[in-house]
């Protein structure tokens, strides 16, 4: 905030009188006019001042888990699915971009609870999980890695599948170890001898080690970021969908049941095979709109859930699909 740093209030200045206002608010609990009037300075700074001590950092404001957790549609979503934990954000009063970043940053709150020390966490792609990243707050899991479990595409959006994950290792202090391939090569012949070179090999190999894994399914609309990715071409996504596709996951299609569709995209591609994702330790699946219902039942009935971040608007309509 411009003149800050030149701001004196007595015997704090500069970045110390941030820091005494977030203490004396947070810590205290004094408010805002209480603060002014010890300070000798407006209600309007002390209110840019806890603006810019979340702004940088001295202040994470998050809630309780449990409340989210605990919530009776929640509850219902385990008991119908199978889930070994939910959870649901309120969007009665949001629009579509807010419902998202509500569950979004739902998530990223979740995530490091579900985490431990030694834990593989395989991370898929898309704009949810890159915003999951963007929103995780900075902490560190000891001896957490962090792998990207399908190739590099070329695409207009910035979420990429490497700029995933290596920004959700930056965000927990974890390792990242990067797929160093394309996700669709243009031969079958051409993915089978990359994927036989020995430093590709041994990426790929070390996928498989994941136990935990964190994704949002793909949808099979005719705007799907598959196609506008690049993995997947208009005429293909048309050709999966004839074949009952219903979602997408970590590139590859899915039918209604979440079973694998075996096509023509699938010997070509370079990443984690599908079923090496399923019954893992913990699937952590972010559905974060209307859009991804059918996709995300998909995604439940063939195994790879085990635990869902979504909105309360979206928990119902999987229940009444159920």
């Amino acid at each position: 905030m411009a003149g800050t740093k030149r701001r004196t209030t007595g015997r704090i200045s500069g970045e110390n009188v941030v820091i005494e206002v977030a203490w004396m608010y947070y810590q205290q609990g004094l408010n805002q006019k209480e603060i002014a009037d010890r300070l000798g300075i407006s209600r309007a700074t002390i209110v840019n001042y806890l603006q810019e001590a979340r702004e940088q950092g001295f202040v994470r404001i998050s809630l309780n888990s449990e409340a989210f957790t605990t919530h009776r549609s929640a509850v219902e979503l385990c008991q119908a699915f199978g889930l070994k934990a939910a959870y649901v954000v309120p969007d009665e009063s949001a629009d579509t971009e807010t419902a998202f970043y509500r569950v979004v940053q739902g998530a990223a709150d979740w995530l490091p609870e579900l985490l431990a020390p030694g834990d593989r966490l395989g991370v898929a792609w898309g704009r949810t999980i890159y915003e999951l990243a963007e929103a995780t707050a900075e902490t560190r899991i000891d001896d957490l890695a962090v792998l990207q479990l399908v190739g590099s595409m070329a695409t207009p959006y910035g979420f990429t599948a490497e700029a995933c994950s290596t920004r959700l290792a930056q965000r927990l202090g974890a390792r990242c170890y990067n797929l160093h391939a394309p996700a669709i090569l243009s031969r079958a012949e051409l993915a089978a001898e990359l994927r036989a070179e020995p430093i590709i090999h041994d990426q790929l190999a070390r996928l498989e080690t994941c136990n935990k894994f964190l994704f949002s399914v793909g949808t099979c609309l005719p705007d799907s970021h598959v196609v506008g990715s690049g993995v997947a071409s208009q005429e293909d996504l048309e050709w999966y969908v004839a074949r009952g596709a219903q979602a997408v996951l970590c590139g590859r299609f899915i039918d209604g049941t979440g079973r694998g569709i075996d096509g023509p995209l699938e010997p070509r591609m370079i990443g984690i095979p599908l079923e090496r994702l399923v019954g893992l330790e913990m699937g952590i699946l972010v559905t974060p709109g209307l859009d991804k219902v059918e996709a995300s039942l998909a995604a439940i009935r063939g195994g790879y859930v085990s635990h869902m971040v979504t909105s309360l608007g979206v928990a119902e309509a999987l229940l009444a699909s159920a």
